[in-house]
């Protein structure tokens, strides 16, 4: 797979929609089986990118028909983390980066901002980052765009 872009892949959010009006953290019965193969046609590696780390692959890659994935993990530095705060980055923007070295990455996530978008583009600069809408999730049209992009790199 060291030949194929990454795709990082947020949960909360991107695969489990929070809705109109629902607060917290949804529960599975807001998966969409739909994402598994839409997933699994994507030209690319797929990592985890959650909080919900190797719970993502005991509870949300079964009910996807996808194996156990990769989980994307970040060093605990809380010099660096600060200075991410201070510059208004995303916790995940570095260590994501990091982990992707010299390979094409797609990030999918709901709550990336310009300032990500720049760093990345600085100091990776092949790279896409995908917000998505919280409320709706991962869309048809953001898998036509995903796809797109990782086809093209």
């Amino acid at each position: 797979m060291a030949g194929l872009p990454i795709l990082f892949l947020d949960v909360d959010g991107p695969l489990l929609p929070f809705g109109d009006g629902v607060a917290g953290t949804p529960g599975l019965s807001r998966l969409d089986p739909m994402h598994g193969p839409w997933l699994a046609s994507l030209p690319c590696e797929l990592i985890w990118a959650t909080t919900w780390m190797d719970n993502a692959n005991e509870h949300l890659a079964p009910l996807l028909g996808l194996p156990t994935l990769p989980v994307a993990t970040w060093p605990d530095d809380p010099a660096t983390e600060a200075a991410d705060l201070q510059h208004g980055l995303h916790w995940k923007t570095r260590g994501l980066v990091a982990l992707a070295g010299a390979r094409p990455f797609a990030w999918v996530d709901d709550e990336l901002t310009e300032n990500d978008c720049a760093w990345v583009t600085e100091h990776h600069g092949n790279a896409l980052l995908h917000r998505v809408d919280p409320r709706h999730g991962l869309t048809d049209a953001d898998y036509l765009e995903l796809d797109a992009w990782l086809r093209a790199n």
